[in-house]
């Protein structure tokens, strides 16, 4: 449990000293370290993350990353004294770790209250003293990975636990995950498909699947896989049912599964270096691109703005909004609408 989405919505007011502003489905609001500590209390999740305060798309001064780490240090004291009996996973701020050091030697005197860490950047990582307390402690990830590839990057860095927004933004595009870690076992995939290296994912907006009654993977035991085929996922994509995407979501999310589930046999066999290396000669480097329309876009997928156009296409676009717009007026009496080819007037 975290108090921001990943990815992170865009408030349009700042944090202040004892609040982040955030996006709810009653639209922004201030979240008190308060207020969240007793949401922490109640929910019980098994790992929570304390307030940060992170400014989301601008680039802090000097004075303003002083403050983020008093700020975050402050927080997470009071979270880790209101819910001592959960597992929380202090943040490491994406800012330079010298500036946030008074804060990091904190988390080094609390390391025996803290279940892990919670990186808001990967590339921070290298910087964590091995000699602190902290470096034997588990890393989630916050630093939102756009591909298999990042996340194998962010595993050989030392990261452990993960957050993948893409598995989301995969299905809502239509993508289908087709990767398996290093590589399928067969030799003459590439050569069949005429590619140099394999795609990541497949496509179903594509109209050349409107035939193919084949599973997505062949060898796939999701369910997606096991009852449908790709035509049918392809037909219910094209007819804007929702069935269609969340097909595709039960497939990517067994994908992914079975990728992690790889990596740790990887890892335990001590090949993990060499099977990433096999992995990145063999797939591209990122997810096919979007061609379709997506399910409805919800108000966190975007930034808020005034006055800014609809993000969703109507549903019915057969024009019968303009013809009433222009013809359907409160002055027109009965027999001039039956002469626009409306109803006719019955006349006892």
């Amino acid at each position: 449990m975290a108090p921001r989405r990943t990815p992170a919505v865009l408030a349009p007011n700042g944090n202040s000293n004892t609040s982040l502003s955030i996006f709810t489905s009653t639209g922004f609001q201030q979240l008190s370290n308060t207020v969240y500590s007793t949401i922490i209390q109640k929910l019980r999740p098994d790992i929570c993350i304390p307030l940060a305060d992170i400014a989301y798309g601008t680039e802090p001064g000097a004075k303003r990353i002083l403050k983020m780490a008093d700020r975050t240090e402050e927080w997470v004291s009071q979270l880790l004294d209101e819910c001592d009996h959960q597992a929380v996973f202090a943040p490491i701020l994406p800012i330079d770790f010298v500036n946030q050091s008074d804060y990091v030697n904190f988390l080094d005197e609390q390391a025996d209250r803290i279940a892990g860490l919670a990186l808001y950047d990967a590339n921070l990582l290298p910087d964590i003293p091995a000699t602190t307390a902290l470096s034997r402690l588990p890393r989630l990830s916050l630093d939102e990975p756009a591909s298999p590839h990042h996340i194998l990057r962010q595993i050989a860095l030392g990261m452990d636990i993960f957050t993948v927004p893409f598995v989301g933004f995969a299905t809502d595009a239509g993508i289908a995950l087709t990767f398996v870690f290093p590589r399928p076992a067969a030799e003459d995939v590439l050569k069949e498909s005429g590619l140099n290296v394999a795609p990541l994912g497949m496509n179903m907006w594509s109209p050349s699947h409107a035939t193919s009654t084949v599973p997505i993977i062949p060898q796939c035991t999701c369910y997606t896989c096991t009852s449908h085929h790709i035509a049918f996922i392809q037909h219910l994509l094209s007819a804007k049912e929702m069935l269609g995407w969340v097909l595709i979501q039960i497939h990517n999310h067994h994908v992914l599964s079975e990728f992690f589930e790889a990596i740790r046999e990887s890892i335990k066999n001590d090949t993990f270096q060499a099977d990433s290396d096999e992995f990145a000669k063999f797939y591209e480097s990122e997810l096919p691109a979007k061609s379709g329309q997506g399910p409805r876009v919800r108000g966190y997928h975007y930034k808020s703005e005034a006055a800014q156009p609809k993000r969703n296409k109507k549903a019915w676009t057969g024009g019968l909004d303009e013809q009433m717009d222009s013809e359907l007026v409160p002055d027109k009496d009965a027999l001039e609408l039956e002469e626009q080819g409306f109803a006719e007037k019955i006349v006892d």
